[in-house]
């Protein structure tokens, strides 16, 4: 890959379902005060995971990334279960993207079957996930470059909205009234901590950098360059919409399932203004699911070349693409084509929190192994100077959001809608467990890191 696929490949995986739906449902949640705030928040653990992440993919540029650096830093079958956690939470998540698609289709071809449109779009990425890494790589370019243009072009025309420059239908400029009417907390500051799951859920996608290291030319250059505009961009671009959205709408007018851009648009008089949104939202979801695709195949991959699932899923075609493994992972994704019977906003909601803790989970795997990397290089004689990128402030910046991360892993105890998929999560992951030691043995797990441990590129 080159360094532009992949800065638009992290930065188009995070603009998806969490910016055109989710931040309606942060903003319902939190008011316009605390969905900046958790925003905000977010971010900066956002920024602690991707440095972690940044040194341990330009020291070790390997496919399937942050799996290696657990079973490699923490312990192999640490490295399996963070592996499989963010393996099914990707072909699943996938697999709604599809159901959201054939949806989406409706509007414009009511009397055609939503399973019509799934299949077409399922076949159409597969496709594109089958032929080569560039491939893939060149479609998500193009996918994640017409969502950042719909996005900038939202927040200049809300932008003019708001003081008044555009004029909307039925609304007058609102300025600050909509921060002033109910405070910037009207549900007061716990609600932030309410929505903390949804907002790591939003920015998912970001860690694809770290797996697509290994495909990188250049990835001592490039990774640390797609990470300090990817971060930049993505705290831009959700902190910007945030602002818009608050300043025109009541935070009781958003929800979970509404489009607030449509209502902006249609306001200002833009003619099919629903049409060119519905679009917009269609190709935000595929690419989504074209990224989901990507990640899911090259975990698998790199389970199968470590006898972790069967060596089938580890072969390749002429092209270098591990086709059996990306099979495997469309078989999971049409799994979870059956939540479009299940459309409540409670089933919305328990997805994302599902999705948001295999991604806390994730970040928190990939922190922990860079701590322990740079304990270990350290103790075996390297320096930081040596490093081509490392993390400031070490080991607090680490070990700060490992705890931020267990604090937001704990939050869903609290709320009935959330507690659930805290359940689903830590009985998957101590299935994991389980399935490693059944297969491979308690001795092998207790090898040291110094065995372990690969330092030579």
């Amino acid at each position: 890959m080159k360094s532009r696929h992949l800065f638009m490949l992290s930065l188009g995986g995070v603009i998806g379902t969490g910016l055109f739906l989710n931040s309606g449902y942060v903003i319902n949640q939190a008011g316009p005060g605390g969905a900046l705030l958790a925003y905000l928040f977010g971010g900066l653990i956002l920024y602690l995971v991707m440095v972690c992440l940044g040194e341990l993919a330009v020291y070790l540029p390997v496919t399937g990334s942050f799996h290696t650096y657990a079973k490699n830093y923490i312990g192999p079958a640490s490295g399996f279960t963070i592996g499989m956690v963010y393996f099914i939470g990707s072909a699943v998540t996938a697999g709604v993207e599809f159901t959201a698609s054939g949806i989406l289709m409706q509007q414009w071809f009511p009397n055609t079957p939503v399973w019509i449109w799934c299949a077409l779009f399922i076949v159409a990425l597969f496709l594109l996930n089958a032929l080569t890494t560039k491939a893939f790589a060149e479609s998500e370019y193009w996918f994640a470059g017409m969502k950042v243009l719909a996005v900038i072009l939202f927040i200049i025309i809300g932008g003019g909205a708001i003081f008044g420059f555009i004029s909307m239908e039925g609304r007058a400029a609102p300025l600050s009234s909509n921060f002033t009417e109910f405070g910037l907390f009207p549900e007061g500051l716990a609600a932030v901590f309410i929505t903390m799951l949804n907002v790591v859920f939003s920015y998912q996608g970001s860690e694809l950098i770290g797996i697509a290291a290994g495909e990188s030319e250049n990835p001592e250059k490039d990774i640390p360059k797609a990470i300090r505009n990817v971060v930049f961009r993505i705290f831009f671009f959700y902190i910007a919409t945030t602002l818009v959205l608050t300043a025109i709408f009541s935070y009781k007018e958003l929800g979970v399932l509404e489009s607030p851009f449509v209502t902006v648009l249609e306001a200002v008089g833009i003619p099919y203004a629903a049409s060119v949104m519905n679009f917009v939202v269609l190709i935000a979801i595929l690419s989504v699911g074209n990224s989901c695709l990507y990640a899911s195949t090259r975990l698998l991959w790199v389970f199968s070349h470590e006898n972790l699932v069967p060596r089938v899923f580890g072969k390749l075609t002429k092209r270098k693409v591990p086709l059996n493994a990306l099979l495997l992972t469309m078989v999971f994704s049409l799994l979870s084509l059956l939540t479009s019977f299940m459309a409540a906003n409670t089933v919305y909601i328990l997805l994302t929190s599902v999705a948001g803790i295999a991604v806390t989970i994730t970040w928190m795997g990939i922190v922990f192994s860079q701590y322990k990397f740079r304990k270990h290089f350290l103790r075996e004689g390297g320096k930081v100077d040596d490093l081509k990128f490392s993390v400031p402030l070490y080991p607090f910046f680490p070990l700060f959001a490992l705890a931020v991360c267990g604090v937001i892993l704990t939050l869903p105890l609290f709320y009935p809608d959330q507690r659930l998929g805290l359940f689903v999560g830590a009985g998957f992951i101590g299935a994991c467990y389980l399935y490693y030691y059944l297969k491979h043995g308690r001795e092998k797990n207790q090898k040291t890191s110094e065995g372990e441990s690969r330092y030579v590129k």
